[in-house]
């Protein structure tokens, strides 16, 4: 069934240049250059993808946030992955873009080449399937993903205890949008005074995790869809708050997005996952508070406890022409 008739009023032509008319027209106004990060990689393609930064005026400046959970993903991860991988009677999982990113020992593909089991999902509930398919294996889920992704594993998780599968395990890599966001906006050389929040991640934790950042750094935040038409609107939103000296925090995205969130999806990974002490991010470095890991009660499942002689637990050491942080910080 096609659904064109419910995307086309939000990439209409002429609504398009009525709204990217209506931004410049305001953003004359501004006294200082608007600096938006734009925190999810969807925003992002979808800003190149239609052309949207040529409809912008020259005072409006974007900066690409730290929203691509594998972009963001240190050395040190990727490694584990791998050694995980070379475990006798293993299968490693992932989700497609995890198996091509290299650590020091090469990607996951490059480890498929190599003779190792390491394949990739369209969905992480296929994790049960192969597990049940191969009981005499050590199937190992490479667990990755914001707040959007991280229900599906606590779902699979808590299928696999309910069924009583002893082979399947979780490298947890689930990390948090808001810690992440905070410890870009902190940084003394930081520039960015606006923010466009994730859709996707609004929809399973609400907007209601952006508040404390509205609080702490006094700059407006707008929860905008991923539609031309929604980023238009979302920015024409912010230079209303801009030019009213607010900082406020608004859902653009109002059919999909509500301030509390799924409260059934929060209760799924709340039933098995807690907040690490800190978590090492790509550039970023080591931020407190910022990624899950798995609750005491699921340790049998835990790949990091389970496996942990395999594990160098290795610290990262990124390429030192490695820009990702000042990337990301719009210096």
């Amino acid at each position: 069934m096609s659904v064109d008739h419910l995307i086309s009023p939000f990439r209409d032509k002429r609504i398009i240049l009525a709204l990217s008319n209506a931004i410049k027209k305001l953003a004359s106004k501004l006294t200082k250059k608007l600096v938006i990060m734009e925190v999810c990689g969807g925003h992002t393609h979808s800003l190149m993808k239609y052309g949207l930064l040529d409809l912008m005026p020259n005072n409006l400046e974007f900066v690409h946030g730290p929203g691509c959970p594998v972009c963001v993903m240190p050395r040190a991860r990727l490694d584990e992955a791998y050694e995980l991988a070379t475990i006798k009677d293993s299968i490693v999982l992932s989700l497609g873009d995890m198996m091509r990113v290299p650590g020091s020992y090469g990607s996951l593909i490059q480890a498929r080449e190599k003779g190792l089991d390491a394949r990739f999902l369209y969905s992480p509930m296929q994790a049960l399937e192969i597990a049940k398919e191969n009981p005499h294996k050590k199937v190992i889920y490479i667990a990755i993903g914001f707040e959007t992704t991280t229900p599906m594993s606590a779902s699979v998780l808590l299928n696999a205890k309910k069924e009583k599968l002893k082979n399947l395990f979780f490298h947890i890599n689930h990390i948090l949008v808001p810690p992440s966001v905070s410890a870009i906006l902190k940084d003394p050389a930081c520039q960015i005074n606006a923010l466009l929040a994730p859709s996707h991640v609004s929809v399973i934790s609400g907007a209601q995790i952006y508040a404390p950042l509205v609080d702490r750094f006094k700059l407006p935040i707008i929860v905008s869809g991923f539609e031309p038409v929604d980023i238009l609107e979302s920015v024409l939103m912010l230079i209303k708050q801009a030019l009213n000296k607010e900082a406020k925090l608004e859902i653009q995205y109002k059919r999909a997005v509500s301030y509390g969130g799924n409260t059934k999806a929060q209760a799924l990974v709340n039933a098995c996952m807690e907040v690490r002490e800190d978590f090492e991010w790509r550039g970023l470095g080591n931020i407190k508070h910022s990624a899950l890991k798995l609750k005491e009660a699921f340790a049998s499942y835990d790949a990091e406890k389970v496996f942990k002689e395999c594990l160098s637990h290795k610290t990262s050491k990124e390429n030192k022409a490695c820009k990702c942080g000042e990337i990301l910080k719009g210096i």
